[in-house]
């Protein structure tokens, strides 16, 4: 059972970011009605323009259309830069995720009790019940190399099970983590700031691991807390665009790897992972 948290709802916000989003977003915000802290503001931005959302009565609710698609990250920040002063908390979320009655109290429980908590994240669950690897180390060559290789056909691979985060052993109530995934987390919002927020030269793919990356490097933890439970229906938006986002998962990944390699001797290392990565993008993207 969650602490009482009275003082703290004017302080959260939720954002999200819409995409021809609509059906997933009267889910979203119906969950957000029904949850046991109701935030103050719920901001959507538009990223398409011109869907014209209709959608459920909430407290707080706007949507703000995006002067062009700014991608995940910098679509949020878009959002954040709207709230008012008075929010200290920022719930970052998908569209098409649902929140369970406790889960968003469950996250601000953790956080408001771990002073240099900078993110906090929930157990998400797919559609079909099974936990998603939310929280996971920051990637190395080493461990990303066995997991690209062997995640799906080794499922107890070693390099699978760091990279995941299974190693981690959660203590009370919450573990920390390298990073969360943004389809759903707390960000504690002067850590958000003071960092610039998502890097908008992700424009899809890997802002996430680049936040908590660098949130990390200015002195905050990224916090997993399975208590709070939410779940994620998964990619709506881009299943008519499957190949193209799997070349811009390829390509955030080069582009974080390159950034964490960036040494001048290491040039032969980032052309590897250039021609690697080009690759198999290649590869996984036909049919």
């Amino acid at each position: 059972m969650t602490p009482e948290l009275p003082h703290t709802a004017s302080a959260l916000a939720v954002v999200t970011v819409s995409y021809h989003s609509q059906g997933a977003l009267r889910e979203l915000v119906g969950s957000l009605a029904r949850s046991e802290l109701v935030p103050t503001a719920t901001i959507v931005v538009d990223n398409a323009r011109d869907d014209g959302l209709d959608l459920p009565t909430l407290d707080g609710l706007e949507v703000v259309a995006a002067p062009t698609n700014l991608g995940y990250g910098g679509g949020i920040n878009f959002g954040a830069r709207r709230l008012p002063q008075s929010v200290e908390w920022i719930l970052i979320t998908n569209p098409d995720v649902t929140f369970t009655e406790h889960a968003i109290s469950t996250l601000l429980a953790v956080a408001s009790e771990q002073p240099d908590a900078g993110a906090v994240g929930p157990r998400v669950l797919e559609s079909d019940g099974e936990t998603y690897p939310s929280a996971r180390e920051l990637p190395s060559l080493r461990t990303g190399i066995g997991h690209a290789l062997f995640a799906n056909v080794w499922l107890g691979n070693p390099w699978t099970r760091r990279y995941r985060g299974e190693n981690r052993v959660t203590t009370g109530t919450w573990r920390e983590t390298g990073w969360l995934s943004g389809s759903c987390l707390l960000v504690r919002r002067s850590a958000f700031e003071a960092i610039g927020g998502f890097d908008e030269s992700y424009f899809m793919y890997f802002e996430d691991v680049d936040l908590g990356a660098r949130l990390a490097q200015a002195g905050w933890r990224n916090l997993y807390v399975p208590g709070a439970v939410v779940t994620h229906t998964g990619a709506h938006s881009t299943t008519n665009h499957a190949s193209a986002m799997r070349r811009e998962h390829h390509r955030s990944a080069y582009l974080y790897l390159s950034r964490k390699y960036s040494a001048p001797y290491l040039w032969p290392l980032r052309i590897g992972l250039k021609i690697a990565l080009s690759v198999r993008a290649r590869f996984t993207s036909r049919g």
